[in-house]
């Protein structure tokens, strides 16, 4: 296998009493996109601030196109790309002006005319940042991040915030950058994003890295079972769902009891017959094949996005 593009070796960070990072380590192939995966505050982007050259780790090894980010200077910023989590400029910088001042700062310059038809932005090439709307601001800031052609592309939270319609959207462009064999490194808190974009994925949480590979080699883990989420009229004794036939581990969140079964037709069965017997009533239920969620639930005892 070729050198990677990234490299992380044992990457720490504190914030005063606080360890953002505890020790982190991945590689990321050329051509690979690769997901940083865990609820806020996991570590993600404390990760990919240091491999932008933005912060300074207390300790270990971080190098992105064989370059370290904090020694490399000029080098280092003609080779990368970046959508931060929040994305501001002035409110009077137009659209083609935000484009011509980027392409600017790079030796290797893509051209603006393609990078607003690409991104859909021909119509508001004399829009002000300001008249833009979330998903437009958020194409914009993708073309920017593209400007220079890089090497590698960070996107941190590419699609927070945004309504399902523009999210979708923004997937679509990051798929194309995929089939182009764009390198790319993104964090995210959302399953359906990490499945459905990244060719491998690491799912962090509380500063370390807690299992890594790809979607499928991950949602293995929890093969043979079905996570089935039901809705209670009444709460139910600590652990009774655990005895129920087929299932293999049960917890509750927020009054939604989520159950992991091995044999779902037999637990729902058993299910039945204990509500009825305890005078208890089933207000909802849904079954759901393994997803990452169920990887991390498994992993922490925690759901990903409480």
């Amino acid at each position: 296998m070729s050198e990677p593009v990234i490299r992380v070796e044992n990457l720490r960070k504190s914030y005063g009493t606080v360890a953002a990072l505890r020790g982190v380590s991945f590689e990321v192939q050329a051509g690979e996109v690769f997901g940083l995966l865990g609820p806020n505050g996991a570590g993600k982007t404390s990760t990919i601030e240091i491999l932008e050259g933005l912060r300074t780790p207390d300790a270990g090894v971080a190098t992105v196109a064989g370059l370290d980010p904090q020694t490399a200077g000029l080098e280092f910023k003609q080779e990368v790309g970046a959508v931060l989590q929040s994305t501001s400029l002035p409110d009077k910088l137009r659209v083609s002006e935000a484009l011509a001042l980027f392409t600017g700062f790079y030796r290797r310059r893509a051209d603006p005319e393609l990078l607003l038809r690409r991104f859909q932005l021909e119509e508001k090439r004399q829009a002000f940042y300001s008249q833009l709307s979330g998903g437009q601001k958020q194409r914009l800031a993708l073309a920017l991040a593209l400007v220079n052609n890089p090497t590698v592309l960070f996107l941190d939270e590419p699609t927070a915030g945004l309504d399902p319609q523009v999210r979708r959207e923004i997937y679509d462009i990051i798929e194309e950058l995929k089939q182009e064999k764009k390198t790319i490194l993104l964090t995210t808190h959302y399953i359906e994003e990490a499945e459905r974009l990244c060719d491998r994925v690491a799912i962090v949480d509380s500063g370390k890295i807690i299992a890594q590979g790809t979607p499928r080699e991950l949602k293995h883990r929890s093969a043979g079972t079905t996570r089935i989420e039901v809705r209670l009229a009444k709460q139910v004794s600590d652990g009774i769902l655990n005895g129920l036939e087929g299932v293999s581990d049960s917890r509750e969140f927020e009054g939604v009891y989520v159950l992991h079964s091995t044999r779902p037709p037999q637990t729902i069965v058993a299910l039945v017959k204990l509500l009825e017997a305890e005078n208890n009533e089933l207000q909802s239920l849904e079954m759901f094949s393994p997803s990452l969620e169920d990887v991390f639930l498994e992993l922490t005892g925690r759901r990903l996005r409480e």
